[in-house]
């Protein structure tokens, strides 16, 4: 599979099987993360890596009750750190840095037969009471649900590429 071909066929999975995620594919999934770009290389990110059911219920009820935070055999909360810097876009490097990792981690994991799904929609201040984030210094930017897809890929649905590029000027 190409990269291409990967990106094209990746979807996003809210139906997990019960089976247990292989931890040798866990350890690949974080090692695209570890060697993704960084602004400035800050690598400022940790991954908190939950399997515990218990766990995964707290995580669930902070991402406003969605069932499938729970139902995922594993869930990788995301973290940044070094929060303070700014990239002179005006973006702060942190979320950038953390979302790059974030997609070379779903990019792997499908490339291994294994589903995911980006959850942004959390209560921060929740996740950080389950997991024991401290309160400051760190931030949660998302969840990565991960294990095998109970559901196939359904059609993608997307803009045809003129009507969201432009070339030299808008």
């Amino acid at each position: 599979m190409t990269v291409l071909e990967a990106i094209k066929s990746r979807f996003s999975v809210r139906k997990y099987q019960t089976k247990p995620v292989e931890e040798h594919f866990i350890a690949s999934i974080l090692e695209a993360a570890r060697f993704s770009q960084s602004a400035k290389n800050l690598q400022n990110w940790h991954f908190i890596v939950v399997r515990d059911a218990t766990t995964r219920r707290c995580l669930m009820e902070a991402a406003k009750g969605q069932a499938f935070v729970a139902e995922a055999p594993v869930v990788i909360v995301c973290c940044g750190t070094h929060t303070e810097y700014v990239l002179s876009c005006g973006q702060y490097g942190y979320s950038l840095n953390v979302a790059i990792a974030m997609e070379n981690m779903a990019l792997v994991a499908h490339e291994l037969g294994l589903g995911t799904c980006w959850v942004g929609s959390f209560y921060e201040d929740r996740v950080k009471e389950c997991l024991g984030i401290p309160a400051e210094g760190i931030r949660v930017v998302g969840m990565l649900t991960l294990g095998y897809p109970a559901v196939s890929m359904p059609p993608k649905n997307r803009h045809p590429l003129e009507s969201i590029v432009k070339y030299e000027r808008w």
